[in-house]
């Protein structure tokens, strides 16, 4: 699918979206995309998910409805024991494991608060987990 295409997929799901925090998904997605311009978009897992061609790195978590929260991951190959380790001076990400993070934000307020912090994020997390 052409990226154009899978914008358009993208922009379909979240026109159709009803959820507390759509204001807030909105303004994530525009901050994941100007933080790191070239990423791929589509929607897996029933929610938007970024990465360098077929392999997400990031991926909002929008259900249940009740929560936004932004996956940081290294794809389903990444190794938990390979001494992965990613700094997080704000402290700002959940580890659910070695390897996969989450951001959880309360809503719009919230991710206009960590905006700064969660840019640099981003971009140092696709940076070090992409070849």
């Amino acid at each position: 699918m052409a990226v154009a295409e899978k914008l358009g997929a993208v922009d379909t799901y979240l026109e159709a979206l009803e959820h507390r925090h759509k204001p807030a998904i909105q303004a994530l997605r525009r901050l994941i995309h100007d933080a790191v311009p070239d990423l791929t978009e589509r929607i897996k897992w029933n929610a938007p998910s970024f990465g360098k061609g077929e392999d997400d790195r990031i991926t909002m978590r929008l259900h249940p409805g009740d929560r936004l929260q932004l996956i940081l991951h290294r794809g389903a190959k990444a190794g938990a024991d390979d001494l992965f380790r990613f700094e997080d001076p704000d402290k700002l990400i959940t580890w659910a494991a070695p390897d996969r993070g989450v951001v959880t934000f309360s809503g719009a307020d919230d991710l206009a608060d960590k905006s700064a912090a969660l840019t640099e994020i981003l971009r140092r997390w696709v940076a070090c987990t992409t070849r």
